[in-house]
């Protein structure tokens, strides 16, 4: 279920299979969801067995924000999107993640949630490397 990552932390299987790496900020990784439905962003703290926001210490929590904020923005000054998104829920992976989610008027789904909604459509690889490249520029 989970694969050695590096920096002790080990990576869930499934965000492994499921995400591309894009850069490391100061407590998370930044990984794209390999999903071109919606420009869709996770941030993986680097902390070792979390599952909850609050098992983070309070100085990890605070750090926490300020890259959810400086994601969310950076995510927003890419994409011109309508709203930004953001959810912990961990009811199938467990490890800690966030997700930060560029939703527009009109997008598949609009407004309901993106999770469980359809079927996956993987991003071609130059597109991806591309959104990769505006998000570390936006940031």
């Amino acid at each position: 279920m989970l694969k050695n990552h590096g920096k002790g932390v080990v990576l869930d299987r499934r965000l492994d299979n499921d995400t591309e790496p894009v850069t490391w900020l100061g407590l998370c990784e930044l990984r794209i969801m390999n999903d071109r439905r919606w420009p869709w962003l996770i941030l993986v703290p680097q902390r070792p067995d979390m599952q909850e926001l609050h098992d983070l210490t309070p100085l990890d929590q605070a750090m926490l924000t300020f890259e959810m904020n400086l994601v969310g923005e950076a995510l927003k000054k890419a994409t011109g999107c309508t709203k930004i998104n953001t959810g912990a829920l961990g009811n199938i992976v467990r490890q800690l993640h966030v997700h930060v989610v560029a939703r527009s008027e009109g997008d598949p789904n609009w407004p309901g949630p993106v999770w469980g909604h359809g079927t996956r459509e993987p991003w071609p690889r130059e597109d991806l490397y591309r959104f990769a490249e505006q998000i570390r520029a936006s940031l």
